[in-house]
């Protein structure tokens, strides 16, 4: 009987490479293969942590269903899978959710390694309440459905958090300026990265600004419960 075989997900680094844990590189350089969101995006991350000649297969939204089996066969002969996506933890608005409930469903063994988590790290530096807080994904892309959910995350204690598109951030800021002008928001921009951002203030308020310098990059939007409006502050 072969060594029992096991599937560990892996965080990235949201941006900075550096951020990536010793335990992480660890697993990476010891897998037997490597699945990867888009190996090309991978690629230059295990270079910089001197891996090569490891095996690389495709792991994303598309193929995951596929890909299952075959994987689920390598754990059982023993093999040690990484799976990896383009930036921070595996499963939260990425590939791995299918994997994790076969491991579970196959009574496999499945390791959770703790890293870079885009979503922490944005609520945490936008200082609203870490409390409460809740994390909902991509914002809808029809604008009835994403009022609603921001209306309903104004009534919520705490903290609501979204991932959001750059070229739609506009288009949510005013639907909800329209209703809520003063509504406490934030967009913390390129986390980690060195043109990292968060700007804090109303909805009205962050809507002007973005009017006049078009946001770019990957996004994190937040808003929170108040009946107080923050200052504006950017750094």
């Amino acid at each position: 009987m072969p060594d029992p075989g096991r599937l560990v997900l892996v965080p990235t680094p949201i941006g900075n490479m550096g951020d990536i844990t010793l335990r992480a590189i660890e697993v990476l350089k010891s897998a037997d293969r490597i699945a990867c969101e888009d190996t090309r995006h991978s690629a230059p991350l295990l270079a910089k942590l001197g891996i090569s000649g490891k095996p690389l297969v495709s792991l994303h939204d598309h193929n995951e269903a596929r890909r299952l089996p075959e994987l689920l066969d390598a754990v059982r002969a023993g093999e040690t899978i990484a799976v990896v996506t383009d930036a921070g933890m595996p499963a939260v608005s990425d590939p791995g959710y299918r994997v994790v409930q076969a491991c579970i469903e196959h009574n496999l063994t499945l390791d959770v390694l703790p890293g870079p988590s885009a979503v922490l790290t944005a609520l945490v530096g936008s200082g609203f309440p870490v409390h409460a807080f809740r994390f909902l994904g991509f914002l809808p892309i029809k604008k009835g459905k994403r009022l609603a959910i921001l209306e309903e995350s104004l009534a919520t204690e705490g903290s609501s958090i979204f991932f959001e598109s750059p070229h739609r951030l506009l288009s949510t800021l005013e639907l909800l300026a329209e209703k809520h002008p003063q509504a406490p928001c934030c967009v913390a921009r390129e986390l980690t990265k060195k043109f990292e951002t968060y700007h804090r203030g109303s909805a009205a308020e962050l809507l002007a600004h973005f009017k006049v310098h078009p946001p770019k990059g990957e996004i994190v939007f937040l808003i929170r419960q108040s009946d107080s409006k923050p200052p504006i502050t950017d750094h």
